[in-house]
């Protein structure tokens, strides 16, 4: 019996919120047997160097990839590009970008908490943060550490969604532009998590449509805690809209048991997978 190929298209690294070094998200991906990892980190594709050397001499494939933050309809959407060129200078100027305005984000978001009563949050939360990626997430572990909440799903409720006291509007990235970064580095572009975004099906559709006039070619149809039946709509969608279908766990860490890397419900048979043209 000819074995599957295992491929988790979407992963994170402490190079921007994930709990493992580049090095150990290689390492778990060959244990967990996965054969095709890319590593997308948002915003950024620093660890992408790291990944490529420890999966060197690996049965491995590893994707260099990236999760860039857009922001379309009044909220935010995430978008995946894959097999991108991270020495390419429209992109990386691009992701410069976002990284400015996540710093300054960041000093705005301990400015909001220091109001309500919480001080030395934009030094607790760098703590916890990459040379190049501050985030919400980082800003949760210290609020932990702290005692101000029991976990990070506790403070997300309670700080840092909108209408509370750390809550920072974000204003990233346009579709257009994030589709040109990817495109320009030779990449390809997917919507992540679409299902995740908790859209009517009339927003999704006109998203999906914007997405495929700014060039994008892609959309994963199964994400890590997802339902077969956001499944099988997903794969609706692909078809219909002629996407190619990816698959990604969007692993961040050991401790999210239910988020494991390769662990992912097959592509339904409709689908055309991304990698049938690579």
């Amino acid at each position: 019996m000819v074995k599957m190929t295992c491929y988790d298209l979407h992963s994170h690294s402490t190079a921007s919120d994930g709990a493992l070094s580049p090095e150990d998200l290689i390492a778990r991906a060959i244990a967990q047997g996965v054969n095709v990892l890319a590593l997308t980190d948002h915003d950024g594709t620093e660890g992408i160097a790291k990944a490529q050397l420890a999966s060197q001499n690996t049965d491995l494939t590893l994707i260099a990839g990236v999760e860039i933050s857009v922001t379309w309809g009044g909220g935010t959407v995430h978008i995946i590009g894959l097999n991108v060129d991270v020495d390419n200078a429209t992109l990386q100027q691009g992701l410069m970008e976002m990284r400015t305005f996540r710093i300054g984000r960041a000093a705005k978001m301990a400015e909001r908490l220091e109001k309500a009563g919480i001080t030395g949050a934009l030094d607790g939360a760098r703590k916890y943060a990459s040379d190049v990626m501050l985030g919400r997430l980082h800003f949760a572990q210290f609020l932990v550490e702290q005692g101000h909440a029991k976990n990070i799903n506790d403070v997300f409720k309670r700080f840092l969604v909108r209408n509370k006291p750390g809550y920072v509007v974000g204003e990233w990235a346009s579709l257009t532009n994030a589709l040109t970064w990817i495109t320009a580095a030779g990449g390809q572009a997917v919507i992540a998590h679409p299902a995740r975004y908790k859209m009517t099906a009339t927003k999704l559709r006109r998203l999906i449509t914007d997405f495929k006039f700014a060039g994008g070619v892609g959309i994963e149809v199964v994400s890590g805690r997802q339902h077969p039946e956001e499944v099988k709509n997903l794969a609706r969608l692909a078809e219909q809209f002629e996407l190619l279908a990816s698959c990604g766990s969007d692993f961040h860490t050991p401790d999210n048991t239910w988020v494991e890397l390769g662990h992912l419900a097959a592509l339904p048979k409709s689908c055309v997978p991304i990698w049938s043209v690579w």
